[in-house]
């Protein structure tokens, strides 16, 4: 029987930022289940369904391990020099719970740093976790930016 606490998830998400801040994307994947969803819906639809939606990122397991692959090639252009961030995750709250998963959400702020420029991006986590066998896994991260509109040319390269 799968139990989830509050704080077990809270340091979850903390473990994730970290990986992310630092670089580290194939051990970020690791965080992922083998049917995890990665989510970025529209600024102007964040309730929509990535299945008859065009969302700014809508990644399977498959397609973020090439995304990374990508990323760490040194040959995204968006990402050469790669961004420097900080992420602060902050109210994290346990929504709901089963045997089989739990359904928890966080407020974050990302700030990226590239080419002197400096993008703050804000907005709210919906996950679905499960646990594997190590811990905790993503089965769907659904990334709602709270931005009226993405600058400066639209781009959203790196993982939130």
């Amino acid at each position: 029987m799968a139990v989830f606490s509050r704080g077990e998830i809270e340091e979850f998400f903390i473990h994730e930022a970290a990986l992310l801040d630092e670089w580290r994307l194939e051990e970020w994947l690791e965080m992922m289940a083998p049917d995890a969803r990665y989510l970025v819906p529209p600024l102007d639809a964040p309730d929509a369904d990535h299945r008859d939606t065009l969302f700014l990122i809508a990644d399977d397991r498959r397609t973020l391990a090439s995304r990374i692959r990508q990323l760490l090639s040194g040959t995204t252009w968006a990402e050469n020099p790669r961004s420097r961030t900080r992420r602060l995750i902050t109210n994290v709250r346990l929504l709901a719970a089963d045997n089989e998963e739990a359904r928890a959400t966080a407020n974050f702020a990302v700030w990226r740093f590239q080419h002197e420029q400096t993008d703050v991006y804000v907005g709210r986590y919906l996950n679905v976790l499960l646990r594997g066998p190590s811990g905790l896994l993503f089965r769907e991260r659904r990334a709602v930016l709270d931005l009226e509109t993405l600058r400066p040319h639209g781009k959203l390269s790196f993982i939130l």
